[in-house]
């Protein structure tokens, strides 16, 4: 973190139906746009706190945790963790903080969302960074991911869910020392001393069933406004295939891309080719 830059804020907000959602919070100064930071399905704010440290004191950065997520509160039925109500959240999330147009960074899910935004809201994106995915998600990625979130294996040490993230994740470019990071911020410990996802379970529930069509989110992706756009992709991944990059560039040929060769679903950015493609993305933003 630069000196002088404050740690982030952990901010307590409500949904409009009341349940409680979580963010962290960088300050940066008011004249920026701030930056917004959207988790994968099963991750949270945590996951950004490379990302806030980086930048914050330029702009603001906020990184928000999903309803059922990190430090958000658990709904009472997983119907609530539909894709349009996690929409209406984060722009509820976005009024509650006062964001009011923002550059967007979105992992996986993430992305899925902020190129909903830019139908549903085009006039709050300032700008969109999408970290491994795009209108078309390849189905066996997707049962992949589906399989992992939908267990909770209670591990009875760290050094267990570090084996177990080591078997499970595709090649991501993690360092030795990275995995134990990886590993807290992906599981915390309980009550009963295991070490239980960070996330609620039954979200695997809302994901689309095996043998199911991907949905077609060309629509969400065509209408993304005239705004700096950016991809990153790890060219190993399992749910972006390069046909679909291939297409995403015809579509929006003014589209920046960033390829990380040998990375998997999906890139962790903090390697120096995702952040320096980051930085000259936030550049055109001001």
């Amino acid at each position: 973190m630069a000196a002088g830059v404050t740690a982030p804020r952990r901010r307590r907000i409500s949904a409009r139906d009341g349940l409680r959602l979580s963010a962290l919070d960088w300050e940066g100064p008011h004249g920026a746009t701030p930056l917004l930071c959207l988790a994968g399905i099963a991750r949270s704010s945590l996951d950004f706190r490379r990302i806030g440290a980086r930048y914050a004191g330029q702009r603001r950065v906020v990184a928000l945790d999903y309803a059922g997520h990190g430090e958000s509160a658990r709904a009472e039925t997983p119907r609530r963790y539909a894709p349009q109500l996690a929409i209406q959240d984060v722009l509820d999330a976005m009024a509650a903080l006062g964001l009011h147009r923002v550059a967007l960074l979105g992992t996986s899910f993430g992305g899925i969302l902020g190129m909903a935004l830019g139908t549903l809201r085009p006039g709050v994106l300032a700008g969109l960074a999408l970290n491994d995915t795009g209108p078309r998600l390849a189905s066996p990625g997707l049962d992949t991911i589906r399989e992992l979130i939908g267990r909770d294996p209670a591990f009875a040490s760290l050094d267990d869910a570090i084996g177990f993230l080591r078997a499970r994740l595709p090649p991501l470019g993690f360092a030795e020392a990275d995995w134990p990071d990886l590993a807290e911020r992906t599981y915390a410990r309980g009550e009963d001393g295991r070490w239980h996802p960070r996330w609620d379970i039954r979200i695997a529930e809302v994901l689309p069933k095996p043998g199911d069509a991907a949905p077609d989110l060309w629509p969400f992706f065509r209408a993304i406004p005239a705004i700096p756009l950016l991809l990153v992709r790890g060219e190993a991944s399992a749910v972006l295939a390069a046909d679909t990059v291939q297409a995403m560039q015809a579509a929006r040929p003014d589209m920046a891309v960033c390829a990380l060769p040998g990375i998997g679903h999906s890139p962790p950015l903090l390697d120096a080719a995702s952040l320096a493609a980051i930085d000259a993305w936030l550049a055109r933003i001001p």
